[in-house]
């Protein structure tokens, strides 16, 4: 059997879109340990992490201490990053959890709210993020996913865009001290 140019036109855009679904966060509900992140973003604790461009390079390396505090369903995440270049910067996170597994975040740099959605030990956030660059400031889209781990770490992968176009990742491991 051959599929004719026609066919072939059709049937490319669907396997496109295909390609780009991303995973659903309740994909992972019966994964455990069960992510909270009232439970495991309260005190303190430091992540290591590293920005990759496109191709994979590491770009920077960077360390962030944090302080984090809830009452109620209000939680403050005070994040200190030392990057691998000396520059040092702060972003406060303020977040509410607004339902079961559902969660609403704001800091300086984020433009408008993130929002996240928390199932068995995942959590996925998507937010825009205001972000210097050469003296500009690109408001880049974020694809935030988190997933604790057995023992306690928690991994972080970013996917950076702009325009749709996937320009870097950030990945962390999280630990509590």
């Amino acid at each position: 059997m051959t599929l004719d140019r026609r066919t072939c036109l059709l049937a490319a855009p669907a396997l496109v879109l295909t390609g780009c679904a991303a995973p659903d966060v309740t994909h992972y509900a019966a994964e455990q340990p069960t992510l909270l992140l009232e439970d495991y973003f309260n005190g303190k604790l430091l992540a290591s992490g590293m920005f990759t461009d496109r191709s994979g390079k590491v770009v920077k390396r960077f360390t962030v201490a944090m302080n984090c505090t809830w009452q109620g369903n209000d939680g403050v995440l005070d994040e200190d990053f030392t990057y691998s270049d000396g520059t040092l910067q702060k972003r406060i996170w303020r977040v509410k959890k607004t339902g079961v597994g559902t969660y609403e975040g704001r800091a300086d740099d984020v433009v408008g709210v993130a929002v996240g959605r928390a199932s068995g030990n995942a959590l996925h956030w998507t937010y825009t993020l205001a972000l210097p660059v050469d003296g500009r400031t690109w408001n880049m889209a974020m694809d935030d996913w988190m997933f604790l781990m057995p023992g306690g770490t928690l991994l972080n992968r970013t996917a950076m865009s702009k325009f749709g176009i996937h320009l870097g990742d950030v990945t962390l491991a999280f630990r509590k001290t």
